[in-house]
């Protein structure tokens, strides 16, 4: 009997534990399951979200009636960085001495100086008309000097850090305490000021002779590459499709060459070249995979004799333009005889399979080139190359970082990135050495001149400065809810 009253009991505690439950999931329901998806959901994000909604039950001065102070350190104020600074530097507007200007503002700025970090206070001084000065190497309203900003932005876009470990360069070489949201600012405010050259290069990709372009799959979307000599221009997070090939390279308006692979993408345009790696390395693949074949391995052994023997006519300066031409028909007619067996009038319909057709398919795309004049097209124009490597090696860094998870997760952050990397690639191809002290020399004359580097080549090439953003187009911010 006593053990039937426990049990009765028991079953009393599990039945009103089980009515609290469905009591709770039926309020859980009610809200919005996938309300706080949107939101961030990292440590930080999650204290500061208990943290409002303490405050939001209680007072703001608290219990106590103490206003409660934040944890956060917040801005130092400039008066405790202008008595720890190493230097001060008097500025004072061209043509005018102390006596005639009044000091207007002290403005501390990290600058790299014998190759250490240096707190340097600029007193900034004013003419009697307003007249003022610029600092040498520092932006409006920055306080780190322009050497900071692009080290940051090389080290994270083109070598591939993570900003922690840029962070912790900075402090073993520079002495430079930079903190991980400080040097998130540096890559934000350079990308700004840097895109309206990336429009102008876009624009300059259109006038070039010669551009190799690429592309390849990304954590958002895609990313493209156009080189040409006169710009190097990356692409992130932009959709793999004519319309973003258009938008940089009309096949209407482009009248260079385009030096790419055979992807249905590139057809269309006026003067092509295609990939001789491409045709190689699928030749090459047939030896690998059946050593034995006779057929294969002639192939083989005579397309790469017709690719040496191009390249050397079109690397013969003593070759004018009908001589060129008479050199190109010479290699059609090589070309011709390697694929006659298969691809011929008199070639006879085969029921190949697997591997065999594959190479027939090869052969056939071999003379679909030759006979749409896109497999010779550097003999002819000797500012061109027969392959496409260029392109192929401005994206492996790119293809590695998505292998490793290593890319931009925002569409602001793939924006970004297409835009320090396209300058600094432009950059590295113009300057005669590219270093820190070389790319600092030349934005501080565009600084002072008023004109970029990259603005001059539009004006000598009679185009007109950009009124549009390309950018946006090719990689648009997502619009607000």
């Amino acid at each position: 009997m006593l053990l039937v009253i426990q049990l009765q009991a028991e079953l009393t505690e599990l039945r009103e534990e089980n009515r609290q439950l469905k009591q709770r999931i039926a309020e859980l329901e009610q809200k919005n399951p996938t309300q706080r998806l949107s939101q961030s959901y990292s440590l930080s994000a999650e204290e500061k979200r208990r943290q409002d909604a303490t405050s939001g039950r209680e007072n703001t001065h608290g219990a106590s009636g103490k206003r409660q102070q934040s944890d956060r350190r917040g801005r130092r104020p400039t008066q405790d960085k202008i008595d720890q600074a190493d230097q001060h530097e008097r500025i004072l507007p061209e043509g005018f001495d102390l006596a005639e200007c009044r000091h207007v503002i002290d403005r501390p700025v990290w600058r790299i100086r014998d190759g250490k970090a240096v707190l340097v206070v600029y007193e900034l001084w004013r003419g009697p008309g307003g007249e003022t000065a610029l600092i040498d190497g520092v932006s409006s309203r920055s306080e780190f000097g322009i050497e900071i900003h692009v080290a940051v932005a090389f080290l994270v876009s083109m070598v591939g850090l993570s900003i922690d470990k840029v962070c912790a360069q900075l402090k073993f070489f520079w002495q430079l305490e930079l903190s991980k949201s400080q040097a998130d600012a540096l890559l934000n405010q350079l990308s700004r000021q840097w895109e309206s050259e990336f429009e102008a290069l876009c624009l300059l990709l259109a006038v070039s002779a010669v551009v190799h372009a690429d592309e390849t799959r990304w954590s958002q979307n895609s990313v493209w590459a156009f080189l040409s000599e006169q710009a190097r221009v990356l692409v992130f997070g932009c959709r793999k499709d004519g319309d973003t090939l258009a938008q940089i390279l009309s096949k209407d308006d482009f009248q260079g060459v385009l030096v790419s692979d055979d992807a249905a993408v590139y057809r269309g345009f006026s003067t092509a070249q295609k990939c001789w790696a491409h045709l190689l390395r699928k030749a090459i693949r047939f030896t690998l995979l059946e050593p034995e074949n006779s057929e294969y391995r002639s192939f083989l052994d005579g397309l790469l004799a017709v690719y040496r023997k191009a390249k050397r006519f079109a690397a013969d300066g003593r070759l004018g333009e009908s001589g060129r031409r008479a050199r190109v028909a010479e290699l059609f007619d090589e070309v011709s005889e390697l694929c006659v067996s298969r691809c011929g009038d008199d070639a006879t319909e085969t029921t190949a399979a697997g591997t065999d057709q594959e190479f027939s398919n090869l052969m056939h795309e071999v003379v679909r080139l030759m006979c749409d004049d896109e497999l010779f097209t550097f003999v002819l124009h000797p500012a061109a190359t027969g392959t496409n490597n260029e392109a192929e090696r401005s994206l492996r860094g790119a293809a590695m970082d998505r292998r490793t998870g290593r890319t931009s997760k925002t569409v602001r952050g793939a924006r970004r990135r297409t835009v320090l990397i396209s300058v600094l690639e432009s950059l590295k191809l113009h300057l005669p050495k590219f270093t820190l002290a070389s790319v600092q020399s030349e934005i501080q004359r565009w600084w002072q001149t008023g004109e970029s580097l990259f603005r001059r080549l539009l004006r000598q090439n009679g185009l007109d400065p950009p009124t549009a953003s390309l950018l946006e187009t090719l990689v648009p911010l997502p619009k607000a809810a």
